[in-house]
């Protein structure tokens, strides 16, 4: 399973890259606002400056609702680096433009999946990723890693080619009942990746292989 990363945080993009786990990164004007980054320009460059950090894939965001709206966003953002991947919204007008993106030869993430009938629609389209709004569902007293593995089961039994991005990613728990579920990728903050390391058995053993360090050196030492 793939792990990107849902920030326009620069650190925190730098840390997951030195960690050596990461395979790219899902970013929007929302998440630049928080970072500063405001106004159209500055939203490229800041698209470019990340897209050069990191060799995997990175998903820009249209902001379009319309057809034609989103096709000439999505070739412009598309042109900001090789890497860019287009991130289009589940609507009508959305599925035409992934169909048509994807015939000119440019990589999308159909977004704001909340079913597996709009999971179908998005791989029969040709979307490159398929993002299932996991907390969002979870939000609302559904089970999000059952539509995952709901659309997993589907597009194992199709032949869809469409990767399954797991989105909304609020625990390191919800990461690990992903990769179960059958996603091929999960997006996610910093913190939730960081939280995959800890288990009070391993500070436990550390703590005690430490403290034997010291001694069995206390011995030698005379």
């Amino acid at each position: 399973m793939k792990f990107f990363i849902d920030t326009a945080n620069l650190k925190d993009i730098e840390e997951a890259k030195e960690l050596g786990i990461l395979d790219g990164v899902t970013t929007n004007p929302s998440l630049m606002a928080k970072e500063g980054v405001t106004g159209q320009s500055n939203i490229e460059r800041h698209y470019r400056i990340i897209a050069e950090m990191v060799e995997g894939d990175i998903s820009a965001e249209v902001i379009a609702t319309d057809y034609h709206g989103i096709v000439e966003e999505g070739k412009h953002l598309a042109g900001l680096a090789p890497n860019i991947v287009v991130k289009v919204p589940m609507i009508k007008e959305g599925v035409k433009a992934i169909s048509h993106l994807t015939q000119i030869g440019i990589k999308t993430n159909c977004t704001l999946i909340f079913s597996a009938g709009q999971a179908i629609l998005a791989a029969k389209a040709g979307a490159t990723y398929l993002s299932p709004f996991i907390g969002r569902i979870d939000d609302i007293n559904w089970e999000g890693m059952d539509l995952i593995a709901q659309i997993a089961a589907i597009y194992n039994t199709q032949g869809y080619e469409t990767e399954i991005l797991a989105a909304s990613i609020r625990s390191s728990k919800q990461i690990v009942d992903a990769a179960l579920a059958g996603a091929n990728v999960v997006t996610c903050p910093l913190k939730a990746i960081y939280g995959l390391l800890k288990h009070p058995l391993t500070d436990i053993g550390l703590a005690n292989f430490l403290a034997d360090h010291r001694k069995a050196a206390e011995v030698a030492n005379g």
